[in-house]
């Protein structure tokens, strides 16, 4: 395992592969990776002959008074984390590595970033979409390996590598969770003991809604009520959203009567730490 900081190096390692006759897979992070992560990557091994992990904290997802500065970077952490796993290479680069102060090009994608996450963070969206084109066209890949905890993201990148022909394959993998069944993420460091307790009804709402859809209820405002009591038993829970949309589109559902699949999805405050979740419901 080699740590490449040069984009340009980068290029040239991606290259030897491709010309070996390997194949590459990219699995994206911003680091302080956890066992989420590292599922990723075991994923990426079944697909490609090369693994490539690239570990950026991106400052263009990052809204006004959001967490950039203080978003955990630990870069030799996470490679005795990876160290182990036989991976090809981490690509770590600055930021001048990616982004100049003249740079006038951006990707950007319609509608599927208006609501859920989008509604609240201006321009995330147009920063994801653009930081992963820059890797892809950096290393190369033949596969790339997201989480589906982050769904909404999934899905758009999932749509922006079809509609701009990149013939990379997006593989999902079902979101990792702790014992209780928090969704794995690395802002969960920045939760106290009683808020990851307490953060748990989260998913356990997401599983009522889904029982609930499964026994008849086709109204979603019936559902988000029930949600939004279950999540306020947890005190220190503040909802920000809780929507239901349509899986490949990601526009709003509120009658699931001619909907085979949806996904509920939620966004919700403990303390400072914003945490999402999702679940996938297929009546």
């Amino acid at each position: 395992m080699q740590t490449v900081h040069s984009s340009t190096e980068m290029r040239k390692l991606a290259d030897t592969y491709r010309q070996s006759g390997k194949t590459i897979a990219l699995v994206p992070t911003m680091g302080a990776l956890h066992q989420g992560h590292l599922a990723l990557v075991e994923k990426a091994k079944e697909m490609a002959d090369e693994v490539v992990v690239s570990i950026f904290v991106n400052p263009t997802q990052f809204g006004v008074n959001e967490d950039f500065s203080k978003y955990p970077r630990t870069l030799n952490a996470d490679t005795q984390k990876l160290a182990p796993l036989g991976i090809s290479a981490i690509f770590a680069p600055t930021a001048d590595e990616i982004y100049t102060p003249y740079d006038k090009s951006w990707v950007e994608i319609e509608d599927m970033d208006k609501n859920l996450c989008g509604q609240y963070r201006p321009k995330h969206f147009r920063g994801v979409t653009t930081i992963v084109t820059r890797l892809f066209n950096i290393t190369k890949p033949h596969f790339a390996v997201f989480g589906l905890k982050d769904i909404q993201q999934f899905q758009i990148l999932k749509r922006m590598t079809a509609d701009l022909q990149f013939g990379i394959k997006i593989i999902g993998l079902d979101t990792v969770r702790e014992d209780n069944g928090l969704a794995m993420s690395s802002r969960n460091q920045f939760l106290s003991d009683t808020e990851k307790q307490q953060a748990a009804v989260l998913y356990q709402a997401l599983k009522s809604a889904a029982e609930s859809i499964k026994k008849g209820e086709v109204v979603f405002e019936t559902i988000r009520k029930q949600m939004e009591i279950q999540i306020s038993t947890s005190p220190l829970a503040k909802i920000q959203y809780i929507e239901a949309v349509e899986p490949e589109t990601l526009s709003l559902v509120s009658d699931f009567t001619n909907h085979q699949e949806i996904i509920i999805a939620l966004a919700v405050y403990f303390g400072n730490t914003r945490l999402i979740d999702n679940l996938v419901i297929r009546r």
